[in-house]
């Protein structure tokens, strides 16, 4: 059994526009000490994946219209808000996108680490402070003794990502969710915190799902990839046979779009844009953006089927003329 499980996992949204789908069918598994990479353009579904996971869609207008999430065999779906609130942080945590909308202002960064902390773990505040000067330290924050009096306005955007990976992983949690932990930060500061999210995870012993629009991510972190498009995965695999051997026309884009002396210094794009979720229609969601699309592909949704060693959801792939 995996360590967390998501299965047909169905997520709506109630909008002007009607009911929209935003995950049809999400399944996904990660194992303990495993880092799952998760990629996509915006408006793909991952955020919404890694919200579902957590207990945090809004709900309404979201609802989980199907499907389950185990995290070591217990059904987050069916759990109570009371259940939710004990996990998040004890057994699975999440690194959010941009830490000044999740710091809480007000409140020094060493004082919101050690209330949560208080909050999963039986010591005393002295203790709990102490712990979280440590973690600060842990995460390559200098001076961590001054800095955790600091307020997260005082500190540098990398810094800031340092503190809620510190909090994350403060009490230990199995599962480490880690939404876009680079937005927003520097080349060098990037490769840092990648490489301080492999670390914790070889100390701590986590798994980790790992977020991103990154392909250069994905090689560089990335036991297994999961290639997410307008709420589906499309194609998924061990990382190295996917991006050496995508099948998904998708995924290709996405690797051709890495910056590459081999493009002669031109940078790629895929034409187009994700489509609205509520103009889906009854084909491939990517068919008006594929070079490769055919009349099959406009009317029949591809199923994920093995081809070449992983998994695709492509007429073209699976049916070889692609």
């Amino acid at each position: 059994m995996s360590l967390l499980e998501i299965e047909d996992l169905r997520v709506t949204f109630s909008t002007r526009h009607g009911v929209v789908t935003a995950l049809d069918g999400v399944s996904l598994s990660l194992e303990a000490g495993e880092t799952l990479a998760v990629v996509g353009e915006s408006g793909c579904g991952k955020s919404i994946t890694a919200l579902s996971t957590m207990g945090l869609i809004p709900m309404p207008p979201g609802r989980i219209a199907g499907g389950a999430i185990r995290l070591a065999g217990e059904d987050l779906t069916r759990a109570s808000d009371a259940r939710l609130r004990a996990m998040r942080g004890a057994e699975i945590a999440m690194i959010f996108q941009e830490p000044m909308t999740s710091l809480n202002p007000v409140f020094t960064v060493g004082h919101q680490i050690a209330e949560a902390i208080l909050l999963h773990q039986t010591v005393s505040r002295d203790q709990a402070w102490r712990d979280a000067v440590a973690l600060l330290d842990r995460v390559g924050i200098p001076s961590p003794d001054a800095r955790a009096r600091d307020y997260p306005h005082q500190l540098s955007g990398g810094m800031r990502q340092r503190v809620m990976i510190a909090m994350a992983v403060s009490c230990r949690p199995k599962v480490l969710i880690a939404d876009e932990p680079t937005t927003a930060l520097d080349v060098t500061v990037q490769a840092q915190i990648f490489d301080l999210l492999n670390e914790i995870q070889h100390d701590f012993g986590a798994a980790v799902l790992l977020i991103t629009h990154d392909m250069g991510a994905v090689s560089e972190m990335a036991d297994r990839v999961a290639v997410m498009y307008a709420g589906r995965v499309i194609e998924t695999g061990q990382a190295d046979d996917v991006l050496d051997h995508s099948r998904h026309p998708y995924t290709q884009g996405l690797i051709d779009c890495i910056p590459s002396v081999d493009h002669g210094g031109a940078l790629r794009e895929i034409p187009g844009v994700v489509p609205p979720l509520h103009l889906l229609g009854a084909g491939c969601a990517f068919a008006e953006r594929c070079d490769h699309a055919r009349d099959q592909c406009r009317s029949a949704k591809p199923d994920l089927r093995e081809t070449g060693g992983h998994l695709a959801a492509c007429h073209g792939a699976a049916e070889g003329w692609l």
